[in-house]
């Protein structure tokens, strides 16, 4: 049996109400309107997962919790990664057996996700702390072929995880947050579009 892989490209979006009508014109349909995402990622004290390029991630989206591992990206075009997932049923439970087993958070961030789909793969329009920021997951081929009629281009796709883009928006405006939560980065959620 093969791990499962996890393929994707993101991109910065500029309107979401535009790309959404592109969305509904390229054949998809809003899987789930925009719900509120906790990520807080998890690592031992010596930082071995990190420096090994693995992240463990739990997650709250909506009332749903999932934990996952991902194994080292290769970033090409795309970002791709081997993804276990599991549906956790109790994520305050979860917490309190990782910081039992010796792992801490190393970082934490948010967003309110839409998730769209045209039965052959996903995209989602998630609405950060940092920007609105877009990502497509499916195979190679199709992520390309959806891009395209998107209005999206090879040079705007990023292969950087959330927490790269976050040390970039840090850099960029000065910024002493430590996590990309909206309340540590001063941003209302409201004024997202």
């Amino acid at each position: 049996m093969s791990a499962p892989q996890e393929v994707e490209v993101k991109f910065l979006v500029v309107n979401a109400t535009s790309l959404e009508q592109r969305l509904r014109e390229a054949g998809f349909s809003e899987k789930t309107p925009p719900t509120h995402e906790m990520n807080t990622l998890y690592d031992l004290p010596d930082k071995s997962l990190r420096h090994k390029g693995h992240v463990l991630r739990l997650r709250e989206y909506g009332d749903r919790w999932t934990l996952t591992h991902k194994a080292k990206s290769q970033n090409a075009r795309h970002k791709t990664r081997i993804e276990n997932e599991t549906a956790v049923s109790d994520g305050p439970q979860m917490e309190a057996i990782l910081l039992a087993l010796g792992y801490a958070p190393s970082f934490r961030y948010e967003k309110f996700r839409a998730e769209w789909t045209d039965g052959h793969g996903e995209v989602v329009i998630d609405r950060t702390p940092i920007g609105v920021v877009a990502e497509i997951e499916g195979a190679p081929e199709w992520i390309d072929r959806t891009a395209a009629s998107l209005g999206v281009t090879e040079s705007e796709y990023i292969t950087k995880s959330y927490a790269n883009l976050f040390l970039e928006w840090r850099a960029r405006t000065g910024s002493h947050a430590t996590d990309m939560t909206f309340a540590e980065c001063g941003v209302s959620p409201a004024k997202l579009s």
